[in-house]
């Protein structure tokens, strides 16, 4: 297994992060869906592709899916909020994307 850099507990402990590397490598995603329930929520992350299908319709491919606890969501929230706002700091704004195709509910 690949180990990763040392990541910290929010109550400041090590944790020694391990990783096979094809996760390691990761996914990428151009958009996530996100669907919840009292218990948990899910959060899909998908790959759209640039190219229609035969009818014309948007293609997609479910490339990972995390579901967890309404309480993690919450410290989810803030991390990437955090780490949006530190982003904009050195880098500037982002904008967002405006090319994403419709999703219908």
């Amino acid at each position: 297994m690949a180990e990763e850099p040392e990541k910290k507990q929010a109550d400041g402990q090590p944790i020694a992060l391990q990783s096979d590397p094809q996760t390691a490598s990761g996914v990428y995603s151009n958009l996530m869906m996100v669907s919840h329930r009292k218990e948990e929520f899910v959060l899909d992350f998908l790959f759209v592709h640039p190219q229609r299908g035969a009818k014309g319709e948007a293609v997609a491919n479910l490339r990972s899916r995390v579901v967890t606890s309404p309480e993690h969501v919450k410290r989810i929230l803030r991390a990437l909020e955090d780490n949006v706002s530190r982003y904009e700091s050195k880098f500037g704004v982002i904008e967002e994307a405006t090319d994403l195709p419709k999703v219908v509910h």
